[in-house]
């Protein structure tokens, strides 16, 4: 009697452990990740202009309906990444994203005291390369050092009502992310 409840004893906490550790390993192997869902709006190293977020009808989930909002997805295996926009005084922002959705780096009008956006995401290694000898488009640059391989970035302009919508989407077509310094 005491073998069996001790074998018991042992499946379920065994079975409770490979529960824990498939849970755990879930999102390691999802394809519906964030990175998959940008795939969506086209090719990578440009931005694209999402639709406007409507109740019902979002291009990505939960998304602020007074904003627009553009996305890149981008690479870093090769060549650091550069993003340059012209937006408005109004609220904006940017964020970095890793490939699993996280974010990673975010920066607002207000913090970039600017509405020329220069902004270079570049990996450590990289970083480290472009020490010996920097170009000098990195001295007037935002420069985010990241481990990070691949991953998208997310810009967002405010709208207050439908008339500034064709001066948000105007700035957000100047949007450029491109593998170049």
């Amino acid at each position: 009697m005491n073998r069996t409840l001790f074998f018991a004893f042992g499946g379920l906490l065994l079975a409770g452990v490979i529960h824990i550790v498939s849970v755990m390993l879930v999102p390691q192997f999802a394809t519906n990740d964030a990175w998959s869902a940008m795939k969506a709006f086209g090719r990578d190293d440009i931005f694209h202009v999402l639709p406007r977020a409507e109740a019902g009808a979002e291009p990505l989930p939960s998304l602020d309906p007074h904003m627009l909002y553009a996305v890149c997805r981008f690479s870093l295996a090769d060549d650091p990444m550069r993003v340059t926009a012209s937006l408005p005084n109004d609220f904006w922002s940017i964020a970095v994203f890793d490939r699993r959705g996280r974010n990673r780096f975010s920066l607002n009008q207000r913090s970039a005291e600017r509405s020329e956006l220069d902004l270079t995401v570049i990996t450590p290694v990289q970083m480290a390369q472009l020490r010996q000898d920097p170009p000098e488009a990195l001295e007037t640059a935002i420069v985010v050092e990241l481990p990070l391989e691949t991953g998208f970035v997310l810009i967002r302009v405010f709208v207050a009502d439908d008339t500034l919508l064709p001066r948000a989407r105007a700035a957000l077509d100047t949007a450029d992310c491109a593998a170049e310094l």
